[in-house]
């Protein structure tokens, strides 16, 4: 007889099913697992085979084989541990196995026999509710898996308790959707002092989820104010955060028995490489960009970064996910992200400094940014210079707006654009393109002869052009105004044309 039961391999975010299936038949005693499995799965049998014997199950003399199917699929991670002990639960009769097979498990077992959480359990939900099984997942996992509302999700903390629930003697109830705990309070704008356009620059780019370059000599606060960009973000949608919590579960990066809705800020070191950041290495697994997905990338001493990791930035940016292609996985990942880079204006930091020239001005500045090449400058929508503080400034009196007041801005311009794109696959003005970027942002009369002089003068690129129409377009929406006016389009081009050599 043959026993089957279903688990997924995880392909990306996706999770796409496999059966595992577990003939006993007579011959020399062996245990063996094919179907193209890596080490760890391999290993599953010396687990699988203690967590039996802990429980006083002894395996028949007879010659067990396992096969993982599709057997051309490659099967990676310890998940697979408790599928098949359960396929071989069934194959032996002690489980039934019409409840067996309606069942999509995943979970590592511990030679004791209790199940240790694995990843991508939220993956593995959104699969079993596919195909229309229960998910059996051990107990740490099941507040994550449980948001998958078409899938019932029952969380076992033993083995043991998976045969109890399997024979009816003791069920466990279904698991409920859990939520992580809660992050540190967000830093405060308040704790600025002065630097009002780039606050400025920071509300524009949280309402509209554009691109934002600050640069600025050492201590100015450059870091400072990204750091003060998720305290004025809207929470992520239900939606949002399905999304970005289902590339942190295939991460392992949900260890709190939960989701969180949150924003993502995530801050890499200048030294990371380019599978950190785009994703790969073994496994092919997310990086950066696609961690930050929903949320923010703060990229500080960008010029800084390789120059070869610094150029796989230029096509996520435009299209909003990234091809991971290696020899044997071609992987896409989402990464809608809001960019803040961070850089000093040269080498020694010091060139917009009246207080400290620097010596080789301005070669120096010159030099040391354009290692930011001009394809992925022209992606950034606001370049803001921070100027340095003095330390007599920092005895001002706080600023009379907070991150609180600046976030209910924020959020009344996300709502303006929510409503205007219910119909369409974008959800900022950034995701704005084609026609349906005419439609909403065409300035008026005075503001397009604005935009028109300025592109001429300036030799905007095309791309160039749309993202002032975008940034524009956002001004309009914290202000309230239904038209890009002519005062919308200067503020834009301003973000837009400064730190260049015409500025």
């Amino acid at each position: 007889m043959v026993a089957r039961a279903y688990t997924v391999a995880f392909e990306g975010v996706e999770a796409r099913l496999v059966e595992v299936q577990c003939a006993v038949t007579a011959g020399m005693p062996g245990f063996t697992i094919v179907g193209l499995p890596d080490k760890a799965v391999s290993e599953a049998k010396e687990r699988v085979r203690a967590a039996l014997s802990a429980l006083s199950i002894a395996l028949p003399s007879k010659r067990v084989t396992v096969n993982l199917s599709p057997a051309d699929l490659p099967k990676e991670g310890s998940h697979f541990d408790l599928p098949i002990a359960l396929a071989l639960l069934a194959a032996i009769e002690v489980l039934p196995e019409e409840d067996v097979a309606a069942t999509v498990a995943l979970g590592e077992l511990s030679l004791s026999g209790d199940l240790v959480p694995v990843i991508g359990a939220l993956p593995a939900a959104m699969a079993a509710a596919e195909e229309g099984r229960r998910l059996l997942c051990p107990a740490a996992c099941g507040a994550e898996a449980a948001w998958v509302e078409a899938v019932e999700v029952i969380a076992a903390p033993t083995l043991a308790r998976a045969i109890r629930h399997f024979t009816g003697q003791q069920i466990i109830a279904p698991a409920q959707p859990g939520l992580a705990a809660p992050d540190a309070p967000a830093r405060d704008l308040r704790d600025v002092k002065g630097q009002e356009r780039a606050k400025r620059a920071l509300e524009i780019a949280a309402a509209g989820r554009h691109h934002l370059l600050l640069v600025g000599t050492p201590g100015s606060g450059k870091s400072m104010l990204a750091a003060r960009l998720p305290g004025i973000l809207p929470p992520l949608s239900p939606v949002e955060a399905l999304e970005t919590s289902m590339i942190h579960s295939v991460s392992g990066l949900l260890t709190d028995g939960g989701i969180n809705r949150a924003r993502p800020f995530r801050e890499p070191h200048h030294t990371a490489s380019i599978a950190a950041i785009a994703g790969g290495g073994r496994g092919a697994k997310p990086g950066e960009i696609s961690l930050a997905h929903n949320g923010v990338l703060f990229m500080d001493e960008l010029p800084e970064f390789p120059r070869t990791v610094l150029e796989t930035l230029r096509q996520p940016i435009e299209t909003g996910e990234v091809v991971v292609a290696r020899a044997n996985a071609h992987l896409r990942y989402p990464c809608r992200f809001l960019l803040i880079a961070a850089a000093n204006p040269c080498r020694c930091g010091y060139l917009s400094d009246p207080a400290r020239a620097c010596a080789r001005a301005p070669g120096c500045g010159e030099e040391y940014l354009g290692r930011i090449s001009g394809p992925l400058m022209d992606r950034i929508d606001l370049r803001v210079e921070v100027p340095p503080v003095a330390f007599t400034d920092l005895d001002l009196p706080e600023p009379p707006e907070g991150s609180r007041e600046v976030a209910l801005r924020v959020a009344a311009a996300r709502e303006i654009q929510t409503a205007r794109f219910a119909e369409t696959d974008a959800r900022v003005n950034a995701d704005a393109e084609g026609r349906l970027l005419e439609e909403i942002a065409a300035p008026d009369a005075e503001g397009r002869e604005l935009l028109l002089r300025v592109a001429e003068r300036f030799g905007l690129s095309a791309r160039g052009y749309h993202r002032v129409l975008r940034v524009a377009r956002t001004i309009a929406d914290l202000e309230g105004s239904e038209t890009v006016r002519r005062g919308h389009v200067a503020e834009a081009v301003g973000y837009r044309l400064a730190l260049g050599r015409e500025a």
